[in-house]
């Protein structure tokens, strides 16, 4: 039986059932929260919950709470109903500094109503985490905060640029602080409020870590290597938008016969930063040669050996139908790339 997740194989149905059953109540507990306000507040706050999506975090959070004495208690839909708020409300900004039309094929908030709505929607998002997580107890709020303060320092990052870093170690640093540490906070959070012991939570947190970043890094290698076969998605989105993802970084800063060429295409020549590709057949070049190139070969490397960080880790937690649940979502995140 599959979760509402696609790749990530639950195995026994019984165990199935449960986390689906959990997952229920998280979404019960999410709309519950949101629906609180005076109802343009409420009708903007619910849009894009309900507009659907993978419920990736709290599934997170769900299966890292098998891992305590009190799995899918009413702490840990607590605690995953949070990440999942949280997420939600990054959205709404995320699609503000975008200027985003669509999000989860439908109208995205500001297109809808206002940048100035969307963005009090998020707020509203954020100020109803911050009451339900203080339900927890004070460690829950530390975790939040210092979670949230990641997550604007990794927009911020990202807005300024390397700045004469390493564009590698500054595009890895993004990732992490955008999306790898919210994952990491489902696992620390799913873990904890079921009980689990310190260094449980911890193992549960560096996988999130390690999750967070290698889904990230497998979104950017599919962006270009979609080019070449049917995956259903639109191939160059962010070379379109002048974003240089790990595959591109790494073949720019290589030597092989194409890179020069790739310079040309994805380098503005008088300043040497990222520039937007408009041409669709420029944009077809680029994409064949990155898949061609070098820096294809050592991203999907690294990408595999997030993998296999993350299956030692898993190795050392004790043998359950939520530790091969994430093994398959681990096994998958690869795969999907392949």
């Amino acid at each position: 039986m599959k979760s509402t997740f696609a790749g990530l194989d639950l195995g026994d149905e019984a165990f199935a059932t449960d986390v689906a059953d959990a997952l229920g109540r998280v979404e019960d507990l999410l709309l519950a929260e949101l629906s609180s306000g005076d109802e343009i507040l409420t009708e903007a706050a619910t849009h894009l919950a309900k507009a659907g999506g993978k419920r990736f975090r709290p599934m997170f959070a769900i299966l890292a709470s098998y891992f305590g004495p009190d799995p899918a208690g009413e702490d840990v839909i607590t605690a995953a109903t949070v990440v999942e708020m949280i997420h939600l409300a990054t959205l709404y900004h995320d699609d503000v500094m975008d200027e985003a039309p669509l999000r989860r094929g439908a109208q995205s908030a500001n297109s809808r109503w206002t940048n100035s709505i969307a963005i009090l929607a998020g707020d509203f998002l954020f100020a109803r985490a911050s009451r339900l997580v203080s339900t927890l107890g004070p460690d829950s709020v530390r975790i939040i905060a210092e979670t949230f303060a990641e997550l604007v320092t990794g927009q911020m990052r990202e807005t300024v640029g390397a700045r004469g870093g390493d564009a590698v170690d500054h595009y890895l640093r993004v990732v992490w602080e955008k999306t790898g540490s919210l994952i990491a906070a489902a696992g620390r959070f799913g873990s904890m409020t079921s009980g689990a012991d310190t260094v449980t939570v911890e193992t549960l947190a560096k996988i999130g870590d390690i999750v967070g970043v290698a889904f990230q890094v497998s979104d950017d290698i599919i962006d270009i290597a979609s080019v070449t076969g049917d995956s259903g998605k639109t191939p160059g989105t962010d070379v379109r938008e002048g974003v240089h993802t790990l595959p591109v970084l790494y073949a720019l800063a290589g030597d092989g016969p194409d890179t020069a060429r790739l310079r040309e295409l994805l380098l503005d020549p008088a300043t040497g930063e990222a520039r937007p590709l408009t041409d669709d057949a420029e944009v077809d070049e680029a994409l064949h040669l990155l898949v061609a190139s070098d820096g294809m070969a050592r991203a999907q490397a690294r990408l595999a050996q997030m993998a296999d960080d993350a299956h030692a880790a898993l190795a050392t937690l004790p043998e359950c139908p939520a530790r091969a649940a994430f093994a398959s979502l681990v096994d998958y995140t690869v795969a999907r790339v392949g």
